[in-house]
């Protein structure tokens, strides 16, 4: 059995806590947050403890796994205290804002000899998921464009999350994810030149970047932070091949926490036939990557899916983005 503490109490923390409560080899011992209000809410409906202080938690629990939900800013101190503690750690998404930042947690995990994954949920997203299957298998030819975007009204979670210093805005929080899943598919990236809006709070909150893949295969991905009142989140991923067209969209309410009524659709369009609407196996996208994570935690295996040295290489991509924005020139990776 897995004991697991969870750091963070708000929207992710609490998909994250769901998930270990459906695993039979999991149990969460220990919520952390800023407060004990949520975290103690967390905690109760679960049957674990309730802590404000990192430190004590540590000391009062045995854990073997800690699941990283606080803030990004925050991320490299306590993922560091996790591995210096000796625990397995799944850490949320963004990695870092800096590669100081996200060096200093791979080798944390490293000395200590403990896996390290971020949740990057994409690579874990049913639809995703089968259009990769798709590529792999040459079903659609030679790539010839690809088009990603995720558009969402501004999250209404905290007041840290409208700092660019703690969370790098929209760019970091919302883009990120289309640039991790387009890595996954077709790096590494040669270049990349990109646009964006910056909000008076500093964030750039609308992004439009194309990548251009050493393989060959060009890419726009858009990802809106600021999408007028009442627009529902959106993604899509279109990947436009010589042998075949693949299109998922999915709309959602209010970014995702009405998932469960969200509307979507994966076509394949192939000439000479009719457009087919695939059948895709429908699960929890939180609960894939957890269950895969404890997996390589109870194997002792390397989780291959999202190695730390990959996200490593998007959080690159994710800096030349801004570099871009900021000089108005494609960057070299």
């Amino acid at each position: 059995m897995i004991q697991v503490a969870l750091l963070g109490a708000g929207y992710i923390a609490k998909n994250h806590a769901a998930a270990y409560d459906r695993l039979p080899n999991t149990r969460l011992v220990a919520v952390l947050g800023k407060g004990k209000g949520h975290a103690e809410e967390l905690a109760l409906k679960y049957g674990a403890r309730a802590y404000t202080d990192a430190n004590a938690m540590f000391n009062n629990e045995r854990i073997d796994m800690v699941d990283v939900c606080v803030p990004t800013y925050l991320h490299e101190q306590y993922v560091v205290m996790a591995a210096e503690y000796g625990a397995d750690i799944l850490c949320e998404k963004p990695f870092a804002l800096t590669r100081e930042a996200a060096d200093h947690m791979i080798q944390a995990a490293k000395e200590a000899k403990k896996k390290l994954m971020v949740a990057q949920v994409l690579r874990f997203w049913p639809e995703y998921v089968e259009i990769k299957k798709h590529i792999d298998n040459d079903d659609l030819g030679d790539i010839q464009m690809v088009y990603a975007n995720r558009l969402a009204q501004h999250p209404d979670w905290s007041d840290w999350f409208k700092d660019p210093n703690k969370s790098g805005g929209g760019l970091f929080d919302l883009h990120s994810h289309d640039i991790d899943i387009l890595h996954y598919y077709f790096g590494p990236e040669k270049t990349v030149y990109s646009l964006a809006y910056r909000n008076n709070a500093g964030c750039f909150n609308h992004v439009s970047s194309s990548l251009v893949f050493q393989n060959g295969v060009k890419a726009l991905a858009e990802g809106g932070f600021q999408m007028t009142e009442g627009y529902p989140f959106t993604m899509t991923m279109r990947v436009v091949g010589t042998k075949g067209t693949l299109e998922f969209l999915l709309s959602a309410g209010f970014n995702l926490e009405n998932l469960g009524a969200a509307s979507s659709r994966l076509v394949y369009f192939r000439n000479g036939h009719s457009p087919e609407l695939l059948k895709v196996e429908q699960s929890d996208p939180y609960l894939n990557e957890i269950r895969y994570f404890t997996e390589c935690v109870n194997e002792r295996r390397d989780p291959d899916v999202v190695p730390p040295a990959d996200s490593r290489k998007v959080l690159d991509v994710m800096l030349s983005i801004r570099d871009s924005i900021e000089t108005g020139e494609v960057q070299h990776l």
